[in-house]
């Protein structure tokens, strides 16, 4: 008798609307999952390191002829902006591209002792988990996937219940690519289920997650029980610094989109903008001009600049921030949302009374920004640093020294300087402090998916 499946109907955010029915595997299917790929691992990995870097490439060519129809399905799935979703696929390609050159590279060392020779080797972990977020379901998987699968381990996904089709549909890919079956399994389910065996299974050697940071918690510690290996990414409230040697026109003028890129469901979003005091009447009232002319709207409208929050609770944890907090909230101002239909929330300016306010301190994960003066440059930075997190940040200023002060005296993993850069699949990314453990993309990353073997060969016989 085969097991019972649950079903989970996917909604559009933009219009309510039911987009697609999908089952949701149990117990029994994860397990048989995580069995075949430690049945197909030997093979993979024993593949020629040539040859596994060809097929990672063929992947990243298979998403790139079908990155549009990615694209509308993540606007469709998950209310992202069209031009977000272009760059969302796009970055699947790219990061397939960049690790399938890494399979010819996992170098060992040679290293110089008596007796004999003795070199390292870079060996995979064997079965690697993924557990991916709803707000940025296909950059994430690729993320933890693509260097994993590269190292030579066989990879289990599970993407959020929210926002699962883009997943699905690369697990197809990744099969029309030439991958074997098993290599690569995509199995959409319940956290409490799915990714709560992915922790629990003792042929599971690693998880990669992203999420929350309290969830983050309940995985470290039952991982623990078992010693797996974790990459943790988890919150941020993340600073913009405005100092008042910078060009204040600039940073005003690329603050909304800081903190509202997907709809503020952004752990790097920074979502606290501290202004030098002397500056800060100036910044605002450009600010302001710049947030308003924001457009919020269809996310498959191409000028769309934010869409809408993801679901109905989403939105009402916002509200919970703002409009319905304990805590009274100034609003300085707001920018426009649609009406009716769909899960909008618009662009909102709030001036917390202190750094002990629940919206300064506290990640909201939505279109809202909290703004603060500071003093000087170590006012700004022991109040950038004054959180639980340290994920990402920006710092605007023409002195080149300063920028460097700030940059190494902010404890977060990410910063920009003049910019809200804050990802590229060719350098290392992850936080400080709650905000995760190890990092993803860049050369680092093969270290998470990888032990070093350490060999010695005696010479004297």
């Amino acid at each position: 008798m085969s097991p019972t499946l649950t079903t989970h109907a996917v909604v559009n955010p933009a219009t309510e609307e039911t987009v697609r029915t999908i089952d949701l595997v149990g117990v029994e299917e994860t397990d048989a999952a995580i069995a075949k790929a430690v049945e197909v691992g030997p093979a993979w990995r024993g593949i020629a390191p040539a040859d596994r870097g060809r097929l990672l490439r063929r992947f990243g060519q298979v998403v790139d002829e079908h990155l549009e129809e990615l694209a509308q399905l993540e606007v469709t799935n998950a209310g992202h902006t069209i031009g977000n979703a272009r760059w969302e696929a796009g970055n699947v390609r790219d990061v397939l591209t960049y690790y399938s050159a890494a399979p010819e590279r996992l170098f060992g060392r040679q290293i110089p002792v008596a007796g004999g020779l003795d070199v390292t080797f870079k060996e995979p972990l064997g079965v690697v988990s993924v557990i991916v977020p709803w707000n940025f379901p296909m950059p994430i998987a690729g993320w933890g996937f693509a260097p994993a699968l590269a190292a030579g381990n066989t990879v289990v996904l599970k993407p959020a219940e929210l926002t699962p089709l883009t997943a699905i549909r690369l697990g197809d890919l990744a099969l029309e690519a030439g991958l074997p079956e098993g290599v690569f399994t995509v199995l959409a389910g319940k956290g409490s289920v799915v990714g709560e065996r992915f922790v629990t299974h003792p042929d599971v050697r690693k998880v990669c997650f992203t999420g929350s940071t309290a969830v983050g918690q309940g995985i470290m510690r039952k991982a623990a029980d078992s010693l797996k290996r974790i990459t943790l990414e988890l919150g941020g409230k993340s600073a913009n610094i405005v100092f008042d040697d910078a060009d204040v026109a600039a940073a005003a003028a690329a603050a909304p989109m800081s903190f509202l890129d997907n709809a503020g469901q952004d752990c790097c979003a920074r979502s606290r903008i501290l202004v030098q005091r002397n500056v800060f009447d100036a910044f605002m009232e450009q600010f302001e001009a710049a947030l308003q002319a924001v457009r919020v709207g269809d996310p498959g409208d191409e000028s769309t600049e934010m869409g809408p929050l993801v679901s109905s609770g989403q939105r009402d944890t916002v509200r919970g921030y703002v409009d319905e907090s304990d805590e009274p909230v100034d609003v300085a101002f707001r920018g426009s949302a649609p009406e009716g239909k769909g899960w909008w929330y618009p662009p909102t300016v709030v001036l917390p009374k202190s750094t002990g306010d629940k919206v300064w301190r506290e990640e909201i994960f939505g279109p809202v920004v909290a703004v603060l003066p500071f003093d000087d440059e170590a006012d700004a930075i022991a109040k950038a640093n004054d959180t639980a997190y340290g994920l990402s940040g920006s710092i605007w200023t023409k002195d080149l020294g300063r920028g460097i002060r700030v940059a190494r005296g902010v404890e977060a993993g990410n910063l920009s300087v003049n910019s809200h850069s804050s990802v590229r699949y060719s350098t290392p990314f992850g936080g400080f402090k709650a905000s995760g453990i190890g990092r993803e993309l860049g050369p680092d990353a093969l270290d998470a998916f990888t032990e070093t073997k350490n060999v010695f060969f005696n010479t004297n016989d």
